[in-house]
């Protein structure tokens, strides 16, 4: 028989007074949602769950005990106080080179499935599991540390938070934010869990984390979960939550962009056309056409590569493999990962742009994968958690869903993570961006950070 205890409209020992300092710790307008879905839009999900070593009784309501105001937005062409916020949000080189290792690494074990459209958002992954290992101590702590790439939990706290605020976007043209949040089972057996003041602290201050008091005992915590994750993306993705009555926390992480085309394709010049695909056979889809002149691209072994300007976030890449190659010999490791986005010959040129218009969805089990590369202890019995809670802990499930799409005017796509627990050269060459066969893309930021990454195996499949 469940208790009626809970009453209090407070997460359990976490003081008024940090729920307060954190919920005045970011200034500036709230989020507000796209109204209309156009162009090129991604979105994702990841869930983290932490679960307890033995049965529990459960009780009460959901109550978000810490609301977070995210920062000022500045109007597109602002580049005075895009400046300004980069400025005061410094970002080391080596910290986006430890995220872009990570992202190649990750994905070099994700994007191995043939047969199938994938999409993964490796940004949405690194900061569910670095507001994880904020948590973290001892092995559990280095491990999670020695695949984020940064050795220590501070600096990583410190830079996920400047990027996050270089990176958020919401103007008239774009949009581009992060959401994360932390669902926080107080009560174990009618007696509190302690949660750690300073974990929630700064999962607020540079994870922009909300904090919502729910029981995993009741159906209604899945869906409140869900509904957060609707609204985050934008009602894009709708996932079926599941949880577990032993589960105390769950750390989810959404991502949301929208942006458009610096050049916007001419609806009039889409044609319908035939895409190839792996086993011989042929689709029919919608192309979109353009040939711009004096633009960069790179041609390497197996692979030429080229990208569309976006108008608030760097640029969208596309890969296409040469003939005869299919797109997982250029990504079957790290390293042919790393040469596929950032090697090869540099020219400047023409390009003729054909690229299939597309929209489609991933759902990824990611906790083998993290295993697979080296993150066993968050996942044992044993492993520490301390620096969340006292109570014995460890991580369950990883899950991202995530969705993607392309047209004339530019790109949108989600996701999200649930840790259940140019220069000015003559034109020296032409590409032709044909992309009638299966292709690699990812979307870059200014800061290139990959937030989006996949390959497109049929466009005709959403």
């Amino acid at each position: 028989m469940k208790e009626k205890k809970r009453s209090d409209d407070t997460i359990a020992n976490i003081s008024d007074e940090l729920i307060e300092e954190a919920s005045e710790l970011k200034r500036g307008k709230k989020f507000s949602l796209w109204s209309k879905l156009t162009a090129l839009v991604v979105f994702v999900v990841i869930i983290i769950a932490l679960t307890l070593l033995f049965p529990r009784e459960k009780n009460q309501n959901t109550e978000a005990n810490i609301n977070i105001v995210y920062p000022e937005a500045y109007a597109y062409g602002d580049f005075d106080t895009l400046k300004q916020v980069r400025d005061q949000n410094p970002i080391e080189d080596e910290f986006i080179k430890a995220l872009n290792e990570f992202t190649y690494k990750t994905s070099a074990n994700i994007l191995t499935e043939a047969g199938k459209n994938i999409n993964y958002s490796p940004i949405s992954l690194y900061y569910a599991l670095s507001l994880a290992a904020s948590g973290a101590e001892g092995e559990t702590e280095d491990q999670l540390l020695a695949l984020l790439g940064v050795s220590d939990k501070e600096i990583l706290s410190e830079q996920c938070g400047n990027l996050y605020r270089r990176l958020y976007k919401n103007n008239q043209v774009g949009k581009l934010k992060i959401a994360n949040s932390l669902w926080i089972d107080d009560e174990f057996g009618g007696k509190p869990i302690i949660f750690k003041d300073e974990f929630v602290r700064q999962a607020a201050e540079n994870f922009y984390a909300s904090s919502h008091r729910v029981d995993f005992a009741k159906d209604e915590t899945a869906r409140e979960m869900a509904d957060w994750i609707s609204i985050n993306t934008n009602g894009k993705l709708n996932p079926r939550i599941e949880i577990n009555p032993n589960q105390i926390l769950s750390i989810i992480n959404t991502v949301y962009f929208y942006d458009q085309w610096i050049d916007r394709f001419d609806k009039s010049e889409t044609v319908e056309d035939t895409f190839n695909l792996l086993n011989g056979s042929e689709v029919k889809v919608d192309f979109m056409n353009n040939t711009y002149g004096s633009v960069g691209f790179a041609r390497g072994k197996d692979f030429t590569r080229a990208s569309l300007g976006l108008k608030n976030s760097g640029e969208m890449v596309f890969i296409l493999p040469d003939e005869g190659v299919s797109p997982y010999e250029l990504i079957a490791s790290s390293e042919k990962m790393k040469e596929t986005f950032e090697g090869g010959e540099s020219f400047v040129g023409e390009v003729v742009w054909k690229i299939p218009k597309f929209s489609f969805g991933s759902s990824l089990k990611l906790g083998n994968m993290l295993v697979n590369l080296g993150v066993t202890s968050a996942f044992k019995e044993d492993a520490d958690f301390s620096g969340i809670t006292d109570h014995m802990a460890y991580i369950t499930d990883v899950i991202q869903e995530t969705h993607i799409g392309i047209d004339e005017d530019g790109v949108e796509a989600t996701a999200y993570t649930q840790v259940n627990f140019f220069g000015a050269m003559p034109p020296n060459g032409r590409a032709d961006m044909i992309l009638d066969r299966p292709f690699i893309y990812g979307i870059i930021t200014h800061d290139d950070t990959i937030l989006f990454i996949g390959v497109c195996e049929n466009p005709a499949e959403s």
